[in-house]
C-alpha cells in the first residue's frame, strides 16, 4: 500500500498554501519524500515569497492549472472554488487506485466552491460524491475528546429530522469501528441527546426516547459499548474526563463547540466511512490573513501525523 501522504492545497486565495508550504518545510527528508501537494505549483511559489521560506518543490507538487495563478490572497471567487475542487478530485482518483494512501486537506470555501457550480456543502459531501458512497461521516478527534456526527452542514431543523435510529446506528457504528481501526479494543462510546436533559420523559420532547434510545439498544444489542441518550450539558465533560472514548453528536455545533472549546488548534476532522482515508486541518480559509504569512499551521501538522498514522496502520496489518 502506497506511503504516500497527498495535501490538496485548499483555495488558492486563502491560507492553504502558506499552512502547507509550513508544514512541508518543518518535516523530515523521508517524510517530505513521502507527501505530494495537489495543487498549484505558482500559488505555492507565491506562498514561499510571502513566508520567506526556501523550499525545492520538485517533485513534491502534482501541478494542476488554475486561471490567472497566482491569485490575489484573500479574494473569493468562482476561479479559486473550481480550482479547489478540482485539486480535490485529482487526489480522490489517485487515492482510488492507491497511489496515495490518505488525503489530507487543506480549507476550501463552500461560497467560492458553490459560484463555480460545484453544489457540495463541504468536504464531506463531496468527497462521499466523488467516491461513490451513500453516506459518511465527519469526526473530530483530539487527545482527549473524540466526536463523530449525525448530521453536519444542515440546518438546526433538518438536523433533527435527520436524527432517526437507522442513522444514528450508522453514526455509532462508524464510530466503534474508527476507534477499533486506531488502536481502542473495546471502544466506550456515548451517545448526546438532542433536546434538554434528554427531553425530561416528554416535557421538552420526545426524540430522545423515540429515536435516540432505541438506536442505543441495537447497538448494544449487536455488542457495542455505547450508553445514551445521555444529556449533552454533561457527556462532553465526562468524555473529556476520560469516562467514555467517543460521543456521538447529534448535529454540527453539539459536536464542534466542546472540542473547538478544548482543542482549537490541535482537533484534526476525520472522514469516516469512505473507501479512501482523509483527514482535514478544522479551520476555514482565513481570508482575512491570507497572505500576511500569520497563518498557523499546528492543526495541518496533526492533521498529517494523523493520517500518518492510518497509513502505517494500514500498511502493517491490511487495516489500521
Amino acid at each position: 500500500m502506497s506511503t504516500l501522504v497527498g495535501i490538496t492545497m485548499g483555495d488558492p486565495a486563502g491560507v492553504g498554501p502558506e499552512i502547507t508550504i509550513k508544514a512541508l518545510a518543518e518535516m523530515s527528508t523521508e517524510d517530505r519524500a513521502n507527501t505530494r501537494v495537489y495543487g498549484n505549483l505558482k500559488q505555492l511559489e507565491a506562498a514561499k515569497a510571502v513566508l520567506g521560506i526556501d523550499l525545492d518543490l520538485t517533485g513534491l507538487v502534482v501541478d494542476v492549472e488554475v486561471e490567472g495563478a497566482p491569485v490575489a490572497w484573500g479574494k473569493l471567487s468562482a476561479i479559486s472554488g473550481d480550482a479547489s475542487f478540482r485539486f480535490i478530485d485529482t487526489a480522490v482518483k489517485d487515492s482510488m487506485v492507491g497511489k496515495i494512501g490518505c488525503i489530507v486537506t487543506a480549507p476550501i470555501n463552500k461560497e467560492a466552491l458553490n459560484s463555480a457550480g460545484h453544489h457540495y456543502d463541504g468536504h464531506t459531501g463531496m468527497l462521499t460524491s466523488l467516491t461513490g458512497s451513500k453516506s459518511a461521516f465527519m469526526l473530530l478527534a483530539s487527545d482527549r475528546l473524540k466526536v463523530i456526527h449525525v448530521s453536519t452542514h444542515v440546518s438546526l431543523k433538518d438536523a433533527i429530522n435527520r436524527a432517526k435510529p437507522e442513522r444514528i446506528l450508522a453514526t455509532i457504528k462508524a464510530g466503534n469501528d474508527h476507534l477499533k481501526r486506531i488502536g481502542y479494543a473495546k471502544p466506550k462510546i456515548a451517545v448526546a441527546g438532542i433536546n434538554p436533559h434528554c427531553g425530561e420523559n416528554g416535557l421538552f420532547g420526545t426524540e430522545d426516547d423515540e429515536f435516540i434510545a432505541p438506536a442505543v439498544a441495537q447497538a448494544r444489542a449487536e455488542g457495542i459499548d455505547v450508553y445514551g441518550p445521555i444529556s449533552a450539558d454533561t457527556v462532553f465533560h465526562r468524555a473529556y474526563q476520560g469516562g467514555f472514548d467517543l460521543v456521538i453528536a447529534q448535529y454540527h455545533d453539539q459536536g464542534h463547540i466542546p472540542i473547538k472549546l478544548v482543542a482549537f488548534d490541535t482537533a484534526v476532522n476525520v472522514s469516516v466511512g469512505l473507501p479512501i482515508d482523509r483527514t482535514s486541518v478544522d479551520h476555514g480559509t482565513a481570508f482575512d490573513i491570507a497572505g500576511t504569512g500569520k497563518a498557523n499551521h499546528v492543526n495541518m501538522n496533526a492533521a498529517i501525523a494523523y493520517a500518518r498514522k492510518l497509513i502505517a496502520g494500514k500498511n502493517a496489518h491490511g487495516k489500521v
